[in-house]
């Protein structure tokens, strides 16, 4: 579950204009559409509620507005980053189970939306992006987009209306995937971004180093959901991340690094 974030204005301008459908990198120099189905082994398979919902191409052309996602570093930082996104992206949309057929880490993107939500995700104390009525901000999309505090300037990016109309983001296969690069490509005050924690650029505040958040993959799921599964001793949501983000840093042939649970780590 994704929590508080803001918009970076270089994304609205890339997201926005038609120019980011023609940056010449491609994130299928790295990822090709043939690793891509061998790592989403069971995503379109008839149990899966997102069966032919998360395409390769939709992921290809949502990046695109996102020129920086997987392309900055070294090969090995780029290959980092996109596995730890995929692993992120796997648990949160996991249909696996421990004795699923080819194991428990070849069944991301089987779901597109919160399955049984507690409740409709909606703070009515935020006046910024005040909540449509009737209206539910339930996890929605690769990384679960959450919340009317998310779903108002994720929908200001990217060109769509999350306050009046959240079910684009499991009816719209581009737009899903936009939801996910934007959240992991924000800053979310008083949190870095996903992406500057994977490329290197996170600099800890004294807060940070008190609260022992320290660059790793940890973090990143500090970030994406570290009030309800960091600060937890050996918590099983944050070993299956983990385990996602093993198997596919052993496909792109790079090392995971450190510091991969938040188990000590207090939430943001």
């Amino acid at each position: 579950m994704v929590r508080r974030c803001c918009f970076l204005p270089l994304v609205v301008l890339a997201c926005n204009l038609t120019i980011c459908t023609s940056w010449a990198f491609s994130i299928s120099s790295i990822l090709s559409k043939e690793l891509f189905h061998s790592i989403f082994l069971h995503k379109d398979d008839a149990a899966c509620p997102a069966k032919d919902f998360f395409t390769y191409e939709s992921f290809v052309q949502a990046s695109r507005c996102f020129p920086s996602f997987g392309n900055t570093g070294n090969l090995a930082t780029r290959k980092r980053e996109i596995a730890a996104f995929l692993a992120q992206i796997s648990h949160e949309t996991t249909g696996g189970w421990a004795t699923a057929p080819d194991g428990p880490y070849a069944w991301g993107l089987c779901f597109k939306e919160e399955v049984s939500p507690q409740s409709d995700y909606c703070d009515s104390t935020n006046t910024r992006w005040p909540c449509s009525p009737g209206k539910s901000y339930k996890g929605r999309g690769p990384i679960q987009l959450s919340w009317n505090y998310n779903y108002g300037p994720a929908g200001r990016a990217l060109g769509f209306d999350g306050l009046h109309n959240p079910e684009i983001v499991s009816n719209n296969s581009v737009i899903s995937w936009k939801t996910a690069l934007w959240f992991w490509m924000t800053e979310q005050k008083p949190k870095p971004s996903c992406h500057n924690v994977i490329i290197g650029r996170y600099l800890p505040t004294k807060q940070d180093v008190a609260a022992n958040r320290t660059v790793g993959f940890g973090l990143l799921t500090n970030i994406i959901n570290g009030g309800l599964e960091c600060g937890i001793p050996t918590d099983a949501r944050v070993y299956d991340r983990i385990g996602y983000f093993q198997r596919y840093a052993n496909i792109f042939s790079v090392d995971t690094g450190p510091n991969l649970d938040c188990q000590y780590q207090k939430p943001f």
